[in-house]
C-alpha cells in the first residue's frame, strides 16, 4: 500500500495535479506512510523537473506548476513530520528574499522551491525585504546561505546595502551570500562582494550546494 501511495504521489506531481497531490499526501498521512519517505519521493520528481529545465526539456511554466503542486503537498507532510517529532536531513539552511523596492517573486520562488527539493531548509522572507529584515533573519535562523533576488536595475543596489549591513553587524563572515535576478550578472556580484551568482534557478541550486560544501 505504501509503495502505491508513493507512486501515485509522484505521478500527481509529474502531472502538475495539485488536487491529486494533496489527496495522496493526505492518504499517506492517514495510512501511516513515513512522511519523510513521502517528502523524498516528491523531492525526486522536483529534481527531475529541475534537471529537465537545465537541459531545455522543461520551461519556466513547468517549474512554476511543479513548485506550487509540491508546496501544496509538502505543507501536509511537513505538519505530519513535526507532529511525529521527526527531522529531515538538511543540506543546510537558506534565508531567501527579494530585496527592498522589488516585488518580483517568480525567480525567487523557483529557487526556494528547488532548494527545498534538494534538501535545504528554506526560510522565505518574501518580496520587498528591507536590509534590517534580512539581518534579523540571519540572526534568528543562522543560515549557511543568504540568497537575494532583484529583477530591476534600480533595486539591484539593495543587495550591496544588505551585504554592507552584514559587515556592520559582524555577520558577514558567518554566512555565504548568493544573488540572482534579471538585473544581476557576475561582474555586479563581484563588485558588491557576493560569494556567488547564478543566472537560472537550477544553477542556483548547484551554487548553493557548492557554497554549503555539499
Amino acid at each position: 500500500m505504501s509503495a502505491e501511495i508513493l507512486s501515485n504521489l509522484k505521478k500527481a506531481l509529474r502531472d502538475y495535479d495539485q488536487e491529486g497531490c494533496i489527496v495522496w499526501a493526505q492518504k499517506a498521512v492517514a495510512e501511516g506512510v513515513d512522511p519523510l519517505k513521502a517528502t523524498e519521493a516528491l523531492m525526486e520528481v522536483m529534481q527531475e523537473v529541475g534537471d529537465g529545465f537545465t537541459r531545455g526539456d522543461f520551461f519556466l511554466p513547468d517549474l512554476i506548476a511543479a513548485g506550487s503542486t509540491m508546496t501544496a503537498a509538502t505543507s501536509i507532510l511537513n505538519a505530519e513530520i513535526k507532529k511525529r517529532g521527526l527531522q529531515r536531513r538538511s543540506m543546510g539552511t537558506v534565508v531567501i528574499g527579494t530585496v527592498f523596492g522589488d516585488i518580483h517573486s517568480i525567480g525567487k520562488d523557483m529557487v526556494g522551491t528547488l532548494l527545498a527539493a534538494a534538501g535545504f531548509t528554506v526560510h522565505d522572507l518574501g518580496i520587498d525585504v528591507k536590509a534590517e529584515q534580512f539581518i534579523t533573519a540571519v540572526r534568528q535562523h543562522q543560515p549557511d546561505i543568504l540568497a537575494m533576488s532583484a529583477l530591476l536595475t534600480t533595486t539591484a543596489k539593495e543587495q550591496k546595502v544588505v551585504i554592507e549591513a552584514l559587515k556592520k553587524e559582524g555577520l558577514r563572515e558567518k554566512v555565504k551570500v548568493m544573488i540572482g535576478g534579471g538585473a544581476i550578472d557576475q561582474t555586479f556580484a563581484n563588485s558588491i562582494g557576493a560569494d556567488g551568482y547564478a543566472p537560472t534557478a537550477p544553477e542556483g541550486i548547484v551554487l548553493a550546494k557548492s557554497l554549503s560544501g555539499k
